[in-house]
């Protein structure tokens, strides 16, 4: 394993531990066996090595989606796929879980940076299975839907990651990404009205 794979993964584990603003560059070098001089060498500062830690953890979550999704055969199983996988995976993730929970805030800027080139990458995922929906006749979405709809399940996602991974067990979360597919599929309105 080479030297910044190795920093990565031990800062990983103290970020997770003891969150951003507990860690110490000396703390990381210190676990990684090497000199801080060398943790210079590869990155910049604590927080390149914290936005490193986020980008892989989000790369390994989006990983996960798209084997996920991959192996789901209709659009409708691809859809609650991704939701189920995407929100019982975020908790898994403890960093990216963190800079959503605790130093969200703090450094709003560098977090909604990741967080950017994530949602473009989710609603890029997300529009290839409602095209594939509508190709296949299985969604009744005209060309301009697939974008705001889209856009629309993504922004809810995001703002329920907080609320689901930190006050909601693993099997309510399926049960509210099942009330969630529901209306998306099915709507609110009484199909009788």
């Amino acid at each position: 394993m080479d030297t910044r794979e190795t920093l990565l993964r031990s800062a990983q584990k103290l970020f997770a531990r003891f969150g951003f603003n507990k860690t110490t560059v000396d703390e990381i070098a210190s676990a990684a066996h090497i000199a801080k001089s060398t943790l210079y060498h590869h990155f910049a500062s604590k927080e390149e090595i914290f936005r490193a830690v986020i980008e892989r953890e989000g790369k390994t979550l989006a990983e996960r989606i798209r084997d996920a999704v991959g192996a789901a055969d209709t659009p409708q199983d691809k859809l609650r796929t991704y939701v189920i996988t995407r929100m019982g995976h975020l908790r898994e993730l403890a960093n990216f879980y963190s800079a959503l929970r605790d130093e969200y805030l703090e450094h709003y800027p560098f977090i909604e940076s990741v967080r950017q080139k994530d949602f473009e990458d989710e609603m890029a995922m997300f529009r290839e299975i409602l095209s594939d929906g509508v190709r296949k006749k299985v969604l009744n979405l005209k060309d301009g839907d697939v974008e705001v709809t889209a856009l629309a399940v993504i922004t809810a996602l995001k703002g329920l990651e907080f609320p689901w991974t930190a006050q909601t067990g693993i099997a309510d979360v399926n049960e509210h990404a099942e009330v969630l597919l529901r209306m998306l599929f099915h709507g609110i309105l009484n199909p009788d009205t």
